[in-house]
């Protein structure tokens, strides 16, 4: 009869550490993709305030009119494709911390329901006559509920998928507008 609140016991502190461990994990997770972030936006900031002060001397080397056109049209296309690569980046990032956190989320509700299964195998092992309707809802309703996190899993992949198509989407037709107006720009100027 001790065996059961024994039981009961080590699963709970089996699955505390558990649940700390993915915890941790998360959280490593979280700041490695903060990390990367940050280090996209110094980065991207850094070359940004570099070509800026590039083109700002060259524009006011200009003495043309036309040549000051030209070049600042010639730089409309490069600035496109680094918002393009920008975007890009921060995509592959936040979509790789998704996965991660999917992943870990998955193996541990995966985990946990297998522990809690086999628990209360154990349990009914013990369990008093008449108790087996209410055991087997029991494990109907953890089956359930494993189902039901699987689809909205899946249902959450779809989304995080059909997201990232869309800012590709995006991101592709701005370029294809500004880098049209950078080559009319520049055939203008030539005339």
């Amino acid at each position: 009869m001790f065996a059961i609140p024994e039981q009961f016991s080590a699963t709970s502190k089996a699955n505390f550490e558990a649940q700390l461990a993915l915890f941790n994990s998360l959280t490593a997770k979280t700041f490695e993709g903060v990390e990367k972030l940050i280090e996209l936006n110094l980065n991207t900031a850094k070359a940004s305030l570099e070509e800026s002060n590039a083109a700002a001397k060259q524009l006011l080397s200009v003495k043309d009119p036309q040549e000051w056109l030209s070049i600042a049209t010639a730089q409309a296309q490069p600035n496109a494709e680094k918002a393009l690569a920008f975007g890009r980046q921060l995509s592959a990032i936040t979509s790789g911390v998704q996965a991660e956190f999917a992943k870990a989320a998955e193996s541990q509700i995966a985990d946990n329901s297998r522990k809690l299964l086999e628990l209360l195998d154990e349990v009914t092992k013990n369990a008093p006559a008449g108790s087996e309707n209410a055991i087997a809802l029991f494990k109907s309703a953890i089956g359930n509920a494993s189902a039901g996190y699987e689809q909205f899993t899946k249902s959450t992949k779809q989304a995080v998928e059909t997201i990232e198509a869309n800012v590709n989407n995006a991101v592709t037709q701005f370029a294809q507008p500004a880098a049209t107006a950078a080559k009319a720009a520049a055939r203008a100027a030539k005339k």
